[in-house]
């Protein structure tokens, strides 16, 4: 059985978190098959949208703790581990970033630590209502660091510093309220209404899609007058599309565009 799965339909790539038994905990094998997964999605423009989901009764616990246990045990106590560790879970939330094609969570039952961190590092996320978030670290000891640099560009400080400092839970309607989900639907409807989030996106110009998420995060830190000076360069780019004049051109004359590119 694949510790990760993956089925195409159409241009939608949906990836399938398969550890039930461990809450489909971030192992060394979980993190090295969505690795490989990324690096190859970067190659595929022909996949324009990527759903994220877990199987079983969680989304995602975080780290399997078993396995940083036994990385304890070397005979630097694990320093090496876990330098390695996290540098590859942090490989891994920032591929999500470099995809061209917008990733969609769809978190049910707990994302908690890393698991959290893996939400917030995607694009958006549908959850199931009742879902259950968390950075909770803190309540064994150990604080939720490189969670917290996904939860914080994603919810308020405030907010995020009390859910790492207290390690508790905050239900759907606050994930929403908060920004780190987009919707919150019945566990029934729950796939089919990412699916209709990743269709709708998957619809629209491919490379306009594309450029446009590089541009969103290249932005977003920038002071506000470099914001609108490096937008509008993207802008210009973009205009010069031969897709794009196309585009224009239909929407001018009430008719759909011929483009070539999807």
């Amino acid at each position: 059985m694949s510790i990760l799965t993956r089925s195409d339909t159409g241009p939608v790539a949906r990836l399938t978190l398969n550890a039930p038994e461990k809450l489909n905990a971030l192992s060394d094998a979980m993190l090295a098959a969505l690795q490989d997964e990324f690096d190859q999605l970067r190659e595929q423009p022909h996949i324009r949208t990527v759903i994220l989901a877990g199987s079983g009764k969680a989304f995602c616990a975080g780290h399997d703790l078993k396995e940083m246990t036994q990385g304890r045990q070397a005979e630097d106590g694990g320093k090496s581990y876990f330098e390695d560790l996290f540098a590859r879970c942090s490989k891994v939330m920032l591929s999500i970033r470099a995809l061209p094609q917008p990733v969609i969570a769809q978190p049910h039952g707990i994302a908690t630590a890393a698991g959290c961190q893996l939400v917030a590092s995607c694009d958006m996320a549908v959850a199931a209502l009742g879902t259950r978030f968390g950075v909770n670290g803190v309540n064994i000891g150990l604080f939720c660091s490189t969670p917290m640099v996904a939860l914080s560009r994603n919810i308020p400080r405030k907010q995020a510093f009390e859910m790492l400092t207290t390690g508790e839970f905050i239900d759907t309607d606050r994930a929403m309220a908060l920004g780190l989900i987009n919707r919150a639907v019945p566990q029934d409807e729950l796939e089919a209404a990412t699916n209709t989030l990743a269709e709708t996106v998957a619809s629209k110009l491919g490379a306009v899609v594309k450029i446009g998420k590089e541009a969103f995060y290249n932005q977003i830190d920038l002071p506000l007058d470099q914001a609108y000076d490096y937008a509008g360069q993207v802008m210009v780019e973009n205009m010069l599309f031969r897709d794009t004049e196309e585009g224009i051109s239909a929407f001018i004359e009430k008719r759909p565009p011929n483009w070539d590119q999807t």
